[in-house]
């Protein structure tokens, strides 16, 4: 499976992004997408996920202002974030998990969020 981001970029707090992520190649089995994200010094944590049945789960600091969509084919996976705080500045990376006789995961290659204050 691959996972391709894209939709990052440089905005002013308040203002608004979309990121997008599109799997290709093996995606037959694919379960749960979602996004996580790293800043600077900073371990990776969870953005957002959304199952094949479309439950969705949220970090309570992006709860209200991040909205988790997928495609009707479900394989690709979009972040609409509203309301940038600077804090939300970080690199944000593409995950699946895959189910076959156990659970595989796969991450895309991150692209840069960036809020300016």
């Amino acid at each position: 499976v691959q996972l391709q981001a894209s939709g990052g970029g440089l905005v002013q707090a308040g203002g608004s992004l979309r990121l997008s992520c599109a799997a290709s190649g093996s995606t037959s089995g694919i379960n749960v997408m979602g996004w996580y994200r790293q800043a600077p010094g900073k371990q990776r944590e969870l953005v957002a996920t959304i199952s094949s049945g479309d439950s969705t789960n949220y970090a309570d600091s992006v709860k209200g202002r991040f909205t988790i969509g997928r495609d009707s084919a479900k394989i690709t996976v979009y972040l609409q974030m509203n309301s940038l705080k600077p804090e939300d500045t970080a690199v944000y990376y593409c995950y699946a998990m895959k189910r076959v006789i156990g659970f595989e995961n796969y991450w895309g290659q991150g692209t840069l969020v960036t809020v300016s204050s």
